[in-house]
This record gives structure tokens, sequence and C-alpha cells, in this order.
């Protein structure tokens, strides 16, 4: 069991929220016990998460997506009132990290994505430099498994991103692009990051990866050579909440489990 104030001054020097121009406050969102001892992490404060933590008798939700953003009206009706009265009722800790969390060198969703995918980190790119970049590297295989080679190739990155995400990505490739073919810079960046791919594009990128796609990506993507690859907001998430929630049930010896609320966008 931990103190509520200890724990979130723990987590905002781990991610130095004071540093990113964010949509929305990054942190303590709402406040609930003063104590935690069981923690439940995932993608969204959705209210099938939010009930999941009160079936189990969570004290706090780690969360990427928080309830709070810009432009909202700031009326606590229909859904808000829906979830901030189940949170406040069974008094539950709401931690809510966006760009924060999608950033971190070790827990972020970016760096997670890359190890899922096998992405080696090169450098980064874009606004408040979240995107990365980097080359494809070989996964290990199983110790009793004969291995084959792989060719680092599109073709091995859509594997990996299905076998990984359990996603078949929308993908919007060049006439005449060699899926096959050894493949050079890949750059990332999850969720709703469509608006990173001139600067993908100008970091020297073969393929962008990122959560969502919109109308002009297709002819950019077409037009420039470069491979565009959509796999899902929610999937291309999914990696910085349970990385950074296994984080502190270790570091803190607290009951943690991350659950995923699985969400097809």
């Amino acid at each position: 069991m931990i103190a509520r104030s200890a724990l979130v001054s723990y987590v905002n020097e781990l991610l130095q929220p004071e540093r990113f121009k964010d949509y929305g406050p990054n942190g303590l969102q709402v406040e609930g016990g003063l104590e935690i001892e069981r923690l439940v992490s995932g993608v969204t404060a959705s209210q099938a998460l939010i009930d999941y933590a009160i079936d189990t008798r969570a004290h706090a939700l780690l969360v990427h997506h928080g309830l709070f953003w810009r432009n909202q009206s700031g009326c606590v009706t229909g859904w808000m009132k829906s979830r901030l009265a189940a949170l406040l009722a069974h008094d539950i800790n709401l931690l809510a990290y966006h760009l924060p969390l999608d950033a971190h060198p070790l827990y972020g969703n970016n760096v997670q994505l890359a190890r899922a995918l096998g992405l080696d980190v090169q450098g980064s790119f874009g606004e408040q430099n979240l995107g990365l970049w980097g080359r494809m590297t070989a996964l290990p295989a199983a110790p009793s498994v004969a291995h084959t080679p792989e060719v680092l190739s599109l073709s091995t990155l859509l594997g990996r991103i299905e076998q990984q995400l359990k996603r078949t990505p929308l993908v919007v490739e060049p006439t005449h692009f060699e899926r096959d073919a050894p493949l050079g810079v890949v750059a990332w960046c999850t969720g709703g990051a469509q608006g990173y791919f001139e600067s993908a594009i100008d970091a020297g990128a073969r393929v962008f990866i990122t959560g969502e796609i919109s109308e002009p990506q297709v002819h950019w993507a077409r037009e420039s050579q470069v491979v565009y690859v959509a796999c899902g907001h929610h999937a291309s998430e999914r990696g910085g909440a349970r990385a950074l929630g296994e984080h502190l049930g270790e570091h803190f010896a607290l009951s943690h489990e991350f659950v995923d609320i699985d969400n097809p966008a």
C-alpha cells in the first residue's frame, strides 16, 4: 500500500508532464482514497474500465486517455456524469497521462510499439519530438525452432503488426512498391498522429506507422513513395499504460492488472 500523494509525485517526476504542450490535464484527474493497494491500468477511462475497477475493488485507475480534454463544454452530463459519479462513489483515483506517456523512453507507447515490432530506435522527429524513427531488426527465434533468416521487408513488418497488435492494418503504398524487398527507415508515432506524416517523409522514412489515417494522407503516400500504415489508435497504444502499470506494481509492491477494453478504432 502506498499513499496517493507519493504515487502521483513519483509518476509526475518519472513522466515530467510539464515538458509537454498537451490537449488536457496530466496527472491526478479525479481524487479518490488516500491510500492505494490495487491498481488497474487501461488505455481509456471508459465506463467499462471504471466498472471493472469497481468490481475488482481497485483503489486507482491509470490510463492514457483520461476524462478531460481541451474544448469540452465543461458540463457534467450524460457519459461524463456517469463516469465521474462512479469514480467518486467508490473513491477511485484516476491518473491520466497523454503525451508524456507517448514519449517516455522506457514505458511510453512509442517505445513499446518499437519493442513489439522489432524496431531499433535511432532518432526522433515531429512536433515535440514525439515521433520515432529507426530500422527493423530480427526478432529472436525460439531455441527449438529451425530459423530461416527473415528478409526485413514491408511484408515482414505487416506480419508482425498483425501478430502483435491483433489487427489487419490499413496500408496505402505507392504503385510498384516491392513488399518483399529489404526495407529502409521506418518512422512511427502511436495514436492519432496522421499529422506527423509529412515530418516522417522529411525524416527519410520509407514507411510511416500510426493508429489513424485521414483523407489527405492517402494521396501523400501515393505521391511521395512512402508507405502509410494505420494499425488502429487503440491497438497502437496498449503498450504504455500496461508497461507503466507493471513498473508501478513492481516498484511499490502494488497489485496491478492491465485490462484491455478493446476498441476497433
